[in-house]
């Protein structure tokens, strides 16, 4: 027999009082939520060493991903990051005061800027990055192997249908 978790409980309270509904979703959407409260807790306590939020990571980590020189347009890096334009102009801005990232004119564009890492930035996301993939691999240890692709192949699939 399996533990009854915290989603149980609401789940069956909501069973008593509203037998007329199949409340089973809640089932997967709750520890959705709660897993993702908890997963996220943990990951901002590896980008905090760093001095960075969520979002400062985010853009940190999608100039990374760019390969040298490291840089991209503020456009494309609010559509790598999911994000307004107006937020990614946040986001920069603190990132620039804290000499991670520049700007600099965009040679193609003579209106447009350009937003690279510096060598500041490259380092401390590459250090950040790596203590992040440490804490996943940690947060993701409890699962087997097994479990583990089992669960991605799921989400994937679930995500690949929602999208």
């Amino acid at each position: 027999m399996s533990e009854n978790d915290h989603v149980d409980r609401i789940q069956e309270q909501w069973r008593l009082e509203r037998p007329d509904l199949d409340v089973s979703p809640a089932g997967v959407i709750g520890r959705l939520h709660r897993l993702g409260d908890r997963l996220r807790e943990e990951v901002i306590k590896t980008y905090r060493r760093y001095g960075l939020g969520e979002g400062e990571f985010d853009v940190l980590a999608a100039l990374r991903r760019q390969g040298a020189p490291y840089e991209l347009a503020p456009g494309e890096l609010a559509r790598h990051t999911m994000v307004t334009t107006g937020a990614i102009t946040k986001r920069i801005d603190r990132l620039e005061e804290s000499g991670l990232v520049a700007r600099r004119g965009n040679a193609a564009d003579a209106r447009g800027r350009i937003v690279g890492l510096t060598d500041a930035g490259l380092r401390v996301i590459d250090e950040a990055f790596t203590e992040h993939m440490r804490n996943e691999a940690r947060l993701v240890s409890v699962l087997s192997p097994e479990e583990r692709a089992q669960l991605e192949g799921l989400l994937r699939g679930w995500l690949l249908r929602l999208e």
